[in-house]
């Protein structure tokens, strides 16, 4: 099977400062995280391109969201996300994108993670149910806000664990993301 955006990897460098070793240790977690195939087996994500790229936006949403809180973390930030465009721009021409198409795709990448981190914060800030609606949107591609309650479990300790972490350990990526675990099927909790 074809796993696009499985780069542990890739040869971007920071132009924001933080060293390119930490943010390739740190991008390279979330694409590992992001590629595990519970979330396709277990959890409902769809196993096609757009589902892989949804995963993997989500996990670096959630890295982003708490490298806000601390300081230096915009720093972090900026080069995690240069990353990011990096390694989906070298998906694409490995893929066979020709160059000229490249910039259309890229342009198109970036409006759709614009669009879904927004929405997480948004929906983040509201509730447990809106982050499931706006997970189940976009990343279940669904309007049942329930098939997506075990993805948002999921997310909701992740966050809870990067909150957990403090400055110094989180930017020097001495950490990993809690296993993701089979749902309980909602028979079983009752």
């Amino acid at each position: 099977m074809l796993w696009p955006f499985n780069r542990s990897k890739t040869r971007a460098t920071s132009r924001a400062g933080s060293p390119p070793a930490t943010i390739e240790a740190i991008y390279g977690m979330i694409v590992a995280q992001a590629r595990l195939p519970t979330f396709y087996e277990t959890y409902g994500v769809p196993d096609t391109v757009n589902g892989r790229f949804d995963m993997i936006v989500l996990h670096l949403w959630m890295v982003l969201r708490r490298l806000r809180g601390i300081e230096g973390g915009t720093i972090l930030s900026q080069g995690l996300f240069d990353q990011f465009c990096s390694d989906m721009d070298a998906n694409l021409r490995e893929m066979g994108i020709g160059d000229l198409t490249v910039p259309k795709k890229m342009l198109g990448f970036a409006e759709a993670f614009y669009g879904r981190t927004g929405a997480y914060d948004l929906a983040f800030e509201a509730g447990r149910d809106d982050l499931a609606a706006a997970i189940a949107r976009n990343v279940l591609i669904s309007t049942d806000a329930a098939k997506a309650e075990p993805l948002t479990a999921y997310a909701m300790g992740v966050i809870a664990e990067l909150e957990s972490f403090d400055a110094d350990r989180l930017q020097s990526a001495d950490w990993a993301f809690p296993a993701p675990t089979a749902p309980v099927a909602k028979e079983q909790i009752q």
